[in-house]
Formats: structure tokens, sequence, C-alpha cells
């Protein structure tokens, strides 16, 4: 099972350090394209996308996590944090695990 990461340059050269193949998006049409790509490669079991580049495809990204299908997505904060009222890694880790945080 391999990842592919959606987002900004730094986010996507931060995971490409770490083995994590990408594609930096800029805008709407960049990253429906890099995620469309995601959901396509039969090796990605699992998508990092950005909050904010998720933001800018959050039809697309909401009709994948409501259909159940596979690869999994996460959305991660960017180098700017993450975005008001979102959980942080930790709150989504509990949550998905079923543990308290």
């Amino acid at each position: 099972m391999k990842y592919f990461a959606v987002g900004d340059e730094d986010t996507v050269l931060g995971f490409g350090l770490a083995g994590v193949r990408g594609r930096a998006a800029k805008n709407a049409v960049e990253a429906l394209s890099a995620f469309r790509e995601a959901l396509e490669d039969g090796n990605v079991g699992v998508v990092l996308i950005t909050e904010r580049t998720a933001d800018l495809i959050r039809p697309q990204v909401e009709a994948w996590l409501a259909s159940g299908s596979f690869p999994l997505v996460v959305e991660v904060p960017d180098r700017g944090g993450r975005l008001p009222g979102r959980p942080g890694l930790r709150e989504l880790a509990s949550s998905a695990l079923g543990v308290g945080a």
C-alpha cells in the first residue's frame, strides 16, 4: 500500500522527502486533477490531502468520503497549521481508533 500527497508545494516536497509520491496544486483544477490521479492509481492506499487543498474541491472530497470507497482519504494540516474548527491529528487518530483523546 502506497501513500499519495496532494497539497501545496512545500507539503508535497516534505512528504516526498519521506518517499511519498504526490502532486502540488495551486488551484481547484490542479487539485481535482491530482486528487483523481491518486484515486485512480490502484497502488495508492492512502491519499493525504491538505485541508486547504481539500477545501478547493470540497464537493468531490466529501463525495469520496461518503462513498466509503478505497483508498482512504485523510485531510492533514499544511505548513500554515490546521484550519480553525478542524480536529488535530491526535483527535483524528483517537476517533478512528475509537479511544478517548
